[in-house]
Formats: structure tokens, sequence, C-alpha cells
């Protein structure tokens, strides 16, 4: 039967999974596998298994309990392997691999910011600082202007808030990135203009939660900084 994996840790970690359980309906048993130096953490995998709200808790439930024990190699969810035999293999075979990201990701723990500006504010502040916009408004409100001008400004402004989105996201991970070990930059989606994983080490963790208050208090109420963490450090696996 196929088995689902949901972490991979050392031997020596306490892997207290007793009163969790694992994916589907009904719930499988958690269990784990090992080879000489690392263990994973598997259970029988459904065969419809989808990304349901009590599959997906049951999942990162495991990641979480695990993490607080100690270090923690967190799967994505829906990763399966076609028999315990295959999983050993595998830990066998990237022994060496899994040990040194494991070591890397010691004592840390992933943060998730996104963070966005209100356009209206945005397009205010482009009108107000930028002769070339203003100058390009000031005709298409005259009605003496070509009609091409409304579509020159439109891309001029888009161009301008793309560039000005560019330095808004350096400066954000600016201040932020030297209270943290590592980060991965995403494609930030909707109005956002940066979404960042963040590697947080654990003493660090009010360090880094303050800078980001002060970053969101000195950027203001325009701008909306969403954080979330402690998480798995599924970002630098």
């Amino acid at each position: 039967m196929a088995v689902y994996v949901y972490s991979i840790v050392t031997t020596a970690h306490p892997q207290r999974l007793d009163d969790l359980d694992g994916v589907g309906n009904p719930p499988s048993a958690l269990r784990t596998v090992q080879s000489h130096k690392l263990s994973a953490v598997v259970s029988d995998a459904p065969e419809d298994l989808r990304p349901k709200r009590r599959d997906l808790g049951a999942h990162q439930a495991v990641q979480e309990r695990l993490m607080s024990d100690g270090t923690v190699l967190p799967l994505q969810f829906g990763f399966t392997a076609t028999d315990d035999d295959a999983v050993v293999a595998v830990l066998e075979e990237r022994t060496e691999e899994l040990t040194a990201r494991l070591e890397d990701l010691e004592g840390c723990v992933e943060y998730h910011l996104k963070a966005a500006q209100d356009e209206e504010t945005m397009l205010r502040r482009i009108l107000r600082e930028s002769d070339e916009a203003r100058e390009l408004n000031e005709q298409i409100k005259s009605g003496r202007g070509s009609p091409d001008l409304p579509l020159a400004l439109g891309e001029f402004i888009a161009k301008e808030v793309q560039d000005r989105q560019e330095r808004l996201a350096v400066s954000v991970l600016d201040a932020l990135r030297g209270r943290t070990r590592d980060e991965r930059v995403a494609e930030p989606s909707g109005n956002d203009f940066l979404s960042v994983s963040f590697l947080v080490e654990r003493d660090s963790e009010d360090d880094f939660r303050t800078a980001e208050k002060h970053l969101a208090d000195e950027l203001g109420r325009d701008f909306d900084l969403r954080l979330r963490g402690p998480l798995p450090a599924y970002s630098f696996v």
C-alpha cells in the first residue's frame, strides 16, 4: 500500500505521536520508518486524498508537534511513496543531504510576511510627486490633449507603481533580514508587493517580531503587513 510521508527527523528526535491521527477518513495511524540516522513519519495513504480541511489540519498538527520537540524537515501536503521500503531507501541514499538540511534548520522556525500598500494612496502620491504624471493628468482634464493621453498616463503610472513597489520590497527586506538566518522571496499576488518567508532563530523571534511591528508603525496606515508564524520551515526544505 502507498504511504503518506509527513516529515523527516533524526532518530534521536522524541517523535511523540501517540495522541495524533493521520490523514484520511477514517484517520490513518501514524508510524515511523527509520534508517540508521533518520526517521520519517508516515501513515497509510488514502486512495482519495484531497486537500480537505481535516486532512490539512492533521498534516499540520504532525509538523507542529514535531517542531515543538526539535528540528523537523516538513514535507508539503500530499507527498506519497510506494511503500515503507521506498521511504527507507530514500533516507539511506540521501542521509548526508537530509542530515545537513536538518542541521541548517536547527533551532529555527519560519515566518511568512505579505505586504501591500493602499492603491489609492499610491496613485495620489504619484500624481503629487511626479511632474510627468501631473502634466499628463492636467492635459486630460483640460480636454485639449490627444486622445492617446489617457493610455499614456495609464502606462506611465503602471510603470511607476511597479518601480516604487520594487523599491518598497527591498526596503522591507533590508529592515528585517539582519534578524534572520535565511529568506525565500515568492511572487506576490493580488495587491501585495512582497511575499517572503524568513528563517528565524528561536532566540531571535522576539527581536524579529518587534522589528516587524516597528516597521509597520513606521510605514503607517497606508500599508498592510501580515506576518504569520512561527511555522514549520516548509520554504527551506
